[in-house]
């Protein structure tokens, strides 16, 4: 079971945009092999910023919608979201390290 949150296109606006805190967003799908390898450490981010920044999961597959309007053509991708902004994307498989300096500076 993972740490981070699922997300949907219709739980987008308020669990995301309208969240107090930074969010993280994992955009994946269950047949990506990438996208599998990376949920340890989508968890273990959520794990050491639990309290300040929000972890959550998109799955594209099941929802269209929300990675259309973000231009998302690739998996993984994740984004950095801040008041409602896109402060970071990052697209691929990354080390711990690289989401790690992605997350940093919006905190």
């Amino acid at each position: 079971m993972s740490q981070a949150l699922d997300v949907t296109d219709n739980t987008w606006e308020s669990a995301v945009l309208q969240s107090e805190t930074a969010v993280f967003v994992d955009f994946w799908a269950p047949w990506c092999g990438p996208c599998r390898s990376m949920t340890p450490y989508v968890d273990k981010l959520a794990q050491e910023y639990d309290g300040k920044l929000k972890v959550v999961k998109l799955n594209t597959q099941d929802n269209a919608e929300v990675p259309a309007r973000y231009g998302v053509t690739s998996i993984p991708t994740f984004l950095v979201i801040k008041g409602g902004e896109v402060a970071t994307q990052i697209v691929g498989a990354q080390r711990y390290e690289a989401l790690k300096q992605a997350v940093d500076p919006h905190l």
